[in-house]
This record gives C-alpha cells, structure tokens and sequence, in this order.
C-alpha cells in the first residue's frame, strides 16, 4: 500500500515538473530594429514639392475668356476682309448701275480710291488718335531690345578698337627695340642686358609703352634705311638704296 502511494506522488511531481508541455511554442518575430531603420530612412528621403498650377479666380477666369472670343471676333472679321463684296450685294448692283467695274479706281474721271478704307480694330477705352495700350507695349519692349542690341554692339566695337590699339602700341615697343638692336649691331656696338626683377621690368615695360611712340619707331626705322640700307622687316641689308627701294615694299610693318 506504501509502495502504491509512494508511486503515484512520484507520477504527480513529474507531472507538476514538466510544464513545457502546456506552454505554446513561441513563433519568430523580425526584429524590431531593422524595421525602424527602414522607416527612418523612408522618413529621411526627401520628397519633391509639388507644384500645383496656379488657379484663377472667377474674375480673371471671365476676363481671360473675354479676351479670347475677342480675339475670335477679330481674327474671323480680318478673314472676311480679305474676300470681296458679292455681286450679289446691293451695294455692288449701285455702284454697278453708277458706271463702276470691279478692280478700277472711283471718280468720274478715275482719280479717286482703288482699294476700300482699311480697317484697325480697337479694343481699347484709348482716343481715336492713340496707338492700342498693348500694340503700344509691344512697340516698346521691341524699341528697347533694338536699344540695347545698338548699345551691346557699339561696347563690343569699342572694345574690339581699344585691344587693336593696345596690340598695336606693343608691336611698337617690340620693332623699336629690335630696331634699336639692330642699329647697335650695326654700329658694332655692344647690347648689356642688365639683370631686373620681375616687378622692376614689368614697370619698366609700362614706362616704355607710354614713352614711345609710332614716330620714335619711325625714325629709328629711316634711319637704318638711309645710313645702312637694311629694313627690319624684310630682316635684311641691301647692298645700295636703289636695291632696297625697288625691293623692299615700304617702312610700316603691315605692307610687308
């Protein structure tokens, strides 16, 4: 009897033990982690605005439509302009009757008007003798493009003359020192170049450039050409004037 007792706690506590048995399995989960990054970097990117068409309101809306069958009306009258009067119209059998054939002048003597009195439309309040508010806008902004482009073209022609004056002022520093070195070779005389900073000969060059001139070059140029025949831009010495006069085409640097 002890033992049928003995038996049967033992069979409870192992009952009572194992409680994994009553317990549902645990199903997996993604983690919560990478769910948030993905949203934060949905949040994080930018979305472009939106631009929503601007809306008129029921007056501009009139307005705008107003203009528009205006411009219908216009544009149909001008078409019926342009085609002549049928003969079928009372005016034309009047005028007919009067002695009028279609294409001549008026006038008994045919001295009067060929074509009818052309037409303006106006849709403006303005007098009689005033230009349209909107074909006198247009004149102007087409007076001011015309403006500036005259203005934009005359500062570039200005600026295009001041480079050529400036090319020009260096060519002739550079032949008046050629020259000058040509003249002291010539003269079997020594040319010492002295050492200069760069500061001192660009300021230098500057004093040069404003001191000399097209005359100075231009005597220096004579005189090589009368006391030793030799022309600095033929880059040559004839052997008499009569050679370099026949050969060499003239003293300025552009006829060579």
């Amino acid at each position: 009897m002890a033992d049928a007792t003995n038996n049967h706690t033992a069979d409870e506590e192992d009952y009572m033990g194992d409680l994994s048995q009553f317990i549902p399995p645990e199903t997996p989960q993604p983690p919560k982690s990478s769910s948030r990054k993905v949203s934060n970097s949905k949040t994080l990117i930018p979305q472009p605005p939106s631009k929503k068409p601007k809306t008129l309101n029921w007056q501009e809306q009139r307005i705008l439509k107003r203009q528009q069958k205006q411009a219908e009306e216009d544009q149909q009258t001008l078409v019926n302009l342009e085609s002549a009067i049928p003969q079928s119209n009372i005016g034309f059998k009047m005028l007919k009757q009067m002695g009028y054939t279609p294409g001549a002048a008026l006038g008994k003597e045919g001295s009067g008007l060929a074509e009818p009195v052309g037409l303006e439309i106006r849709r403006s309040r303005a007098g009689i003798g005033r230009e349209d508010p909107r074909k006198e806008k247009i004149r102007r902004e087409e007076e001011n493009f015309e403006r500036m482009r005259r203005k934009e073209e005359g500062l570039m022609a200005e600026f295009e003359c001041r480079q050529k004056e400036q090319w020009r002022s260096r060519r002739v520093v550079v032949n008046f020192h050629k020259a000058k070195a040509a003249l002291a070779q010539l003269e079997n005389k020594e040319v010492v170049e002295e050492e200069k900073n760069d500061e001192d000969s660009e300021n230098e060059e500057e004093e040069e450039e404003e001191e000399i001139t097209e005359e100075d070059l231009q005597e220096i140029l004579m005189k090589l050409r009368d006391d030793y025949q030799y022309c600095l831009f033929c880059g040559c010495r004839y052997e008499s004037m009569e050679a370099l006069l026949s050969n060499c085409p003239g003293t300025n640097e552009d006829d060579h």
